[in-house]
């Protein structure tokens, strides 16, 4: 299970009056345990999108654990953040942001990302754990799983690229929303 905490105070500072401050037993109030949970019984990985509050969770192992093609944990006004599963010998799929910068780090698997620079000419580069991607707006771009097992990500967009609260099952699921 992922701790959430969702803060509404602020720590004390000189240049903050102190009405603004919670005391403790408001402080205590404010911890919440609703994040992202493994459930052992069904091996099944559950989240929701946090998105427009506070949001903390071992980003590493949720992304180990999902098994959907895409879902967002968090949608605020800015950023995005979701979590990705790709099938061995399957792909994310050719696609481009055109304003949409994206960050992809991957956990588990390896893969290639193939970057097209042009209509005629693309290049690869190797993937595997701890690999992190930066993708300019509007650059066409693919992610390969060539491992044997899932390829686990997450990816940040800024700004948002999916709709608040998306969960793809599949890769069809995901083609269906376009």
């Amino acid at each position: 299970m992922y701790w959430v905490y969702q803060p509404a105070y602020y720590y004390p500072s000189p240049s903050y009056p102190t009405q603004h401050f919670l005391n403790s037993t408001q402080r205590q109030d404010m911890w919440q345990f609703n994040g992202p949970s493994w459930h052992e019984n069904n091996n099944h990985f559950s989240t929701n999108d946090y998105g427009q509050q506070p949001f903390v969770v071992n980003i590493n192992e949720a992304a180990r654990r999902n098994n959907t093609f895409r879902t967002a944990i968090w949608t605020g006004e800015y950023l995005q953040v979701t979590l990705m599963s790709i099938n061995v010998a399957e792909d994310i799929g050719i696609e481009t942001h055109p304003d949409t910068d994206q960050v992809l780090r991957v956990e588990q698997g390896e893969g290639v990302l193939r970057i097209w620079e042009d209509n005629d000419s693309s290049y690869d580069r190797p993937l595997s754990s701890d690999s992190a991607i930066m993708i300019p707006a509007g650059t066409w771009h693919n992610v390969i799983n060539t491992g044997n097992v899932p390829l686990k990500l997450y990816s940040i967009y800024a700004p948002p690229h999916h709709p608040y609260g998306t969960v793809e099952t599949t890769k069809s699921d995901a083609m269906k929303e376009k």
